[in-house]
């Protein structure tokens, strides 16, 4: 009997609180915290699930430019040996290098300088001096706005990468190519808004990131087109499902789709999966004309280098991105393969070669979007995640020698949409090695960019985790107006 009364005296954590909820007590702590303004407030759902699309939307101000194709030179190019001249270099060639220098590989560095072995000449009704290996982009210097001082000082290529592609060092941001995607969507229905252009030879360092939605609605990440035929895959229906047959199919499937949708509202990666299966559909025939290169004439493809190995498939994809903007496409991207410009070594070799690769297909895009009158609403970009020391790496003997990661000074350039032509940006110090005047940081690089496209850097956000998060993310990005026409 006693061991019965105790047990009934005995309170477990459940009973505690349950009798505490209905007492006094439970009452004043409520009290408290309602006074203290601790009481966490009820949140409260959204009337309507969030809907997003790729349908075209008018931005904040008024754009100069509505579409871009980027040329990602993945892995360096060597800015002192194909934009910025450095004859000062010449009388320390083969010297330790006067001054302190970061190597990203110690263990193959070396302090002796290595003069740039090719000459440079003005070209152009501005004077802009270029490398000799790159006759063709010399050819268009009166249409480009050269920047000598692009910063990001992170020295590996995946953090330079994300800094330059997404605006931060850390993973799991979305592109440019994805912000853009978002904030305007697309002027076309039947093909993606943000294309992919890969190497046949190689993804680029990061892979896929280069192209993520990151914490974006999957609607807006990049559609990567393969290298070679088929580009897209499964884009033709079996004989006997072609026609009525695929269309009642589709048609079956897309009530199937709905219905399962509007069980499960706010599901916005189901959302884009069924927007993707619907392009696919459209893509039928739009994305197999738009990638068919061989309509063009014999005279655009003697322009792109299709008729020579060395250009043929980079030119092709050149002139599929001019294909795809010419068709409503918002942003293009057409990638070197994985660490092709990363010349560590044997950089009298490899550079020649990969110069000989872009330079006439990189020109000629310029060239055709411009006889098309595409060219004042379309920003070309050329240029990759870094440049190189102005110190030889792989100290083995000449015809070894490379050179090391820069990221405290490099090379880009930008034509079109608005960017001035026959100008240069910037200035890197006598060596090539950091950028000393007018520096551009990645994020006034995308302030810039944004601008043109009538989109303020600061406004133009998402909410994630908890905040609004923008491609500078708090960064004081400035926009360039010197790299713009008036």
């Amino acid at each position: 009997m006693q061991l019965n009364a105790l047990d009934n005296l005995r309170s477990t954590r459940r009973h505690f609180l349950a009798s505490q909820a209905l007492g006094l007590g439970g009452v004043a702590l409520a009290w408290l915290f309602q006074r203290e303004r601790l009481r966490a407030e009820p949140v409260k759902p959204p009337l309507e699930a969030e809907h997003f699309d790729t349908t075209p939307k008018a931005p904040p101000a008024e754009p100069r430019a509505r579409a871009m194709i980027s040329l990602w030179m993945q892995g360096g190019p060597s800015h002192i040996d194909l934009f910025d001249p450095k004859p000062e270099m010449a009388k320390w060639d083969g010297q330790p290098f006067p001054g302190e220098i970061k190597y990203d590989n110690a263990a193959q560095a070396s302090s002796r300088v290595l003069a740039s072995p090719w000459k440079f000449r003005p070209h152009g009704e501005c004077g802009t001096e270029i490398s000799e290996l790159l006759p063709h982009i010399a050819g268009i210097v009166d249409d480009i706005a050269l920047v000598r001082s692009m910063h990001t000082g992170v020295n590996n290529h995946g953090q330079s990468i994300r800094a330059l592609q997404t605006g931060r060092t850390i993973e799991g941001r979305p592109t440019m190519g994805s912000w853009l995607t978002y904030g305007l969507g697309s002027e076309c229905d039947n093909l993606p808004a943000y294309v992919a252009l890969v190497d046949p030879g190689q993804l680029p360092v990061l892979g896929v990131e280069n192209w993520s939605n990151g914490f974006l609605p999957a609607l807006f990440q990049g559609t990567v087109v393969r290298p070679q035929e088929p580009r897209i895959l499964n884009l033709d229906p079996p004989p006997h499902l072609a026609g009525a047959p695929q269309e009642r199919a589709l048609a079956y499937l897309d009530r199937l789709n709905r219905r399962h949708l509007e069980r499960r509202p706010g599901y916005s990666d189901l959302e884009a999966r069924i927007a993707s299966y619907e392009l696919a559909a459209r893509m039928q025939l739009s994305a197999k004309e738009a990638l068919d290169v061989s309509k063009e004439s014999k005279t655009v493809h003697t322009l792109y280098g299709l008729n020579d190995p060395a250009t043929r498939e980079y030119g092709t994809n050149c002139l599929i991105a001019r294909r795809l903007i010419e068709r409503g496409v918002r942003f293009v991207q057409v990638f070197t393969q994985n660490q092709f410009w990363d010349h560590h070594g044997s950089i009298l070799s490899k550079l020649p070669a990969a110069c000989r690769k872009v330079d006439q297909p990189g020109a000629a895009l310029v060239k055709d979007l411009k006889d098309r009158g595409l060219l004042d609403t379309t920003v070309v970009h050329w240029g990759g995640e870094m440049g190189r020391l102005p110190v030889i790496q792989n100290d083995a003997g000449r015809e070894k020698v490379g050179r090391d990661h820069n990221t405290y000074g490099f090379s880009s350039w930008l034509a079109g949409g608005g960017f001035k032509g026959g100008y240069v940006h910037g200035r890197t110090d006598d060596f090539g090695h950091k950028a000393i005047e007018d520096v551009v940081n990645h994020y006034d690089y995308h302030a810039t960019l944004l601008s043109l496209f009538g989109l303020d850097h600061r406004e133009l956000a998402f909410r994630y985790a908890g905040r609004e998060q923008t491609l500078t993310d708090g960064q004081e990005g400035r926009v360039v107006n010197e790299l713009l026409d008036a």
